[in-house]
């Protein structure tokens, strides 16, 4: 991405899908992905989700709420950093996510397949979260954990689910089970998953309805019967 490699260490702005806005100073970017530091936490932004980029060049107040060290903290010494190298560095570290809705997601990423990783969390479990729709990742410090709790109430291990390599063949495998799509933002993509086919996906909400979804435009799924 070397329209951004002449913004690093400069103050800027970014607007990503779903009007959300972030500051801080650029302080990495790779093939496919943007790091800022915003005084308190490390950002990393899928370019995919950028909506508009701009230096933030009159923010004096940004600018002294960020000082000390820049340096990302989740990289790869040797390589440009990725998407999925973040994803791979990331792994079994706490962070918080931003998926979808108006809250975020908070745990560890446990397995990353070819379009989607697993992600256990203290509140939904196991979670299958889509890679396109992932629009930020923010790593915790070494000292925190999510919801203050102590770390043998987070599993190392918090499921023996066997993990296809696509979204659409682990989704094949729970067919016939209940399902929550987007962390139910929406009562029509809670229910039975019927079956999935061509990425076309039968649902069976609670009072019996039918209900088509295009497996392109779901972004999270867990399963209430899954630890």
């Amino acid at each position: 991405m070397k329209e951004f490699e002449n913004h690093l260490g400069k103050l800027v702005k970014i607007e990503i899908s779903g009007n959300i806005v972030h500051h801080g100073r650029l302080v990495d970017c790779g093939l496919d992905i943007l790091v800022i530091y915003n005084g308190r936490d490390y950002l990393y932004i899928p370019s995919l989700h950028i909506q508009h980029f701009k230096e933030n060049i009159d923010n004096d107040e940004l600018e002294s709420q960020i000082s000390g060290k820049t340096e990302s903290p989740i990289s790869d010494d040797l390589n440009k950093i990725s998407y999925r190298k973040i994803l791979g560095n990331a792994k079994g570290g706490f962070v918080e996510i931003y998926v979808t809705g108006k809250q975020t997601i908070h745990g560890y990423i446990t397995n990353i397949m070819n379009d989607y990783f697993t992600f256990y969390s203290p509140v939904y479990k196991t979670m299958f979260i889509s890679m396109d729709h992932m629009k930020w990742l923010m790593p915790y410090n070494s000292v925190r954990t999510p919801y203050s709790l102590k770390k043998d109430q987070l599993p190392v291990i918090p499921s023996s689910i066997s993990l296809s390599r696509t979204l659409e063949e682990q989704l094949k495998k729970i067919e016939g089970k209940l399902v929550v799509f987007d962390i139910a933002e929406n009562p029509d993509k809670i229910g039975l998953l019927q079956k999935i086919e061509n990425k076309t996906i039968e649902l069976i909400t609670a009072r019996e309805e039918r209900i088509y979804l295009n497996q392109r435009h779901l972004k999270t799924v867990h399963m209430p019967w899954l630890e």
